[in-house]
């Protein structure tokens, strides 16, 4: 397998600058995930590293060689396209074949019907290999492509959104099954997706893309618990995280927020006011998840805030309860089994040790408490 680097990747299309200046070190064996909205330079990135695109600044290398100007087929990579590519006139199995009976990876026919029947086996579809793309399903013909890319040894397997179109159930399992392959194949993958699930469950690491910039490269706690920006925060998790201004009150040698309308402000943990404070930061934001939040329909004490019920969204094995506060919509994870009324008067409590907070000049994470702990860094 194989290491690959870019190293300052500029890449233009007229007037579009769709990377800008992407630095990505992915390692050797490594599941690497690219992960950010369409349109954010993902696939872009993939099409570099394969050399489907050509970069205008910057070098693409594998096992630290310089591969810009070596062609795409000598690059030994192997990608999955979103839309399949699979040759309509071939069967399941001579679409599977076809990297073997390539002239640079030409393998014998024996070797070639024994790799077939192994990667068919493992996508589930080896009773399909008689019939024609056209007559197997859309998570079939996925299948199939994902087989195609397996059946040989590449330096790096390049995956574009490889399950995006198949169904839920089927999604879940394929997401176990890649990386199930990719422990037992012992491969360098780079995979493209713009589900956080996905991101979250299959990355060694992840990088945050979003308008051609890099913003955020690190392990699926890393991104989670400490994002780098607001962005991130709110573009990975479900439901989206609560961000809102508070203002900071010193008194008697203790930091507070003011938040949500409230007289009474909350205690900021001692480890994050010392950041606020040796950081000058004057203008702060408060980033809480779903899980940060706790309620009750009735006061328990005084550190509950009334507010009332906006929105109820069942979703399978927990609810969405959506809470306005003085006007601030908080989103709370549920009971699937709530029953709440709208406009129902409930009580929110927020649980100041799990917070974040966020420079509300540039947007920029700060600090959150017992960072290093909950990173598992000594």
């Amino acid at each position: 397998m194989a290491k690959i680097e870019l190293c300052n990747i500029t890449k233009r299309f007229g007037s579009l600058t769709a990377l800008d200046d992407i630095n990505i070190e992915v390692k050797d064996k490594e599941f690497f995930v690219l992960f950010g909205p369409a349109g954010a330079g993902k696939t872009t990135i993939l099409k570099v590293i394969a050399g489907i695109e050509f970069p205008e600044v910057g070098e693409v290398k594998i096992n630290d060689k310089n591969v810009n100007y070596v062609e795409p087929a000598k690059r030994n990579v192997s990608m999955v396209f979103e839309n399949y590519a699979l040759y309509p006139h071939l069967s399941i199995y001579d679409n599977i074949a076809s990297p073997m009976r390539s002239p640079l990876y030409k393998k014998d026919e024996e070797t070639i019907k024994k790799e077939v029947q192994r990667v068919a086996s493992m996508m589930k579809i080896d009773h399909l290999l008689d019939r024609l793309p056209s007559q197997v399903s859309n998570g079939q013909r996925q299948r199939t492509a994902l087989g195609r890319c397996l059946v040989r040894e590449p330096n790096v397997f390049l995956m574009d959104e490889p399950i995006a179109h198949l169904d839920a159930k089927l999604r879940h399992f394929m997401r176990a099954e890649l990386k199930e392959m990719q422990s037992s194949f012992d491969t360098t993958t780079i995979y493209v997706t713009h589900d956080y699930m996905e991101a979250l469950s299959l990355g060694d690491r992840i990088a945050i893309i979003n308008e051609g910039k890099i913003l955020q490269i690190g392990t699926g706690d890393e991104v989670y618990l400490t994002p780098a920006n607001e962005f991130v925060a709110k573009f990975i998790g479900e439901p989206e995280i609560n961000l809102f201004d508070i203002e900071l009150v010193k008194q008697d040698g203790m930091l507070y927020a003011l938040m949500l309308g409230q007289e009474t402000g909350y205690a900021i943990e001692k480890d994050v006011s010392d950041v606020i404070e040796s950081g000058g930061y004057q203008n702060v934001r408060i980033g809480l998840r779903g899980n940060d939040l706790t309620f009750s329909f009735k006061q328990e004490d005084a550190s509950y805030i009334e507010g009332k019920v906006y929105s109820v969204e069942p979703i399978g094995n927990k609810t969405i309860l959506v809470i306005d506060v003085n006007g601030q919509l908080l989103r709370l994870v549920a009971p699937n089994d709530l029953k709440a009324n709208l406009d129902e008067q409930i009580f929110v409590k927020i649980k100041m040790e799990r917070a974040m907070f966020f420079n509300a000049d540039d947007h920029k994470y700060i600090y959150r408490h017992n960072q290093a702990e909950l990173l598992g860094v000594e």
